[in-house]
């Protein structure tokens, strides 16, 4: 348990940080397991709509730097490859 009251305030920012990360990576986990059951399903009409919702979820994960640009746009790539 930290004793100054910097590590204190510092605990606790850093466990809200970690909480909204966590909010954040788990509803893009969903969404790319969503999608990955509407390719499989065939459902390409359905996988095309839901894509830029994906799209959106990278983005913003991308913004708030909880996942690397980079990595966001290897994903987007590969999954608009998966589609077509």
């Amino acid at each position: 348990m930290p004793r100054r009251k910097s590590s204190v305030k510092r605990t606790r920012a850093d466990k809200k940080k970690y909480l909204r990360n966590l909010r954040i990576t788990r509803k893009l986990k969903t969404v790319l397991k969503d999608f990955q059951k509407l390719v499989a399903a065939k459902k390409n009409d359905e996988a095309k709509k839901f894509l830029m919702d994906v799209f959106s979820q990278l983005d913003k994960a991308a913004k708030k730097n909880i996942i690397h640009p980079n990595r966001v746009n290897r994903t987007k790539s590969r999954l608009s490859r998966k589609l077509s």
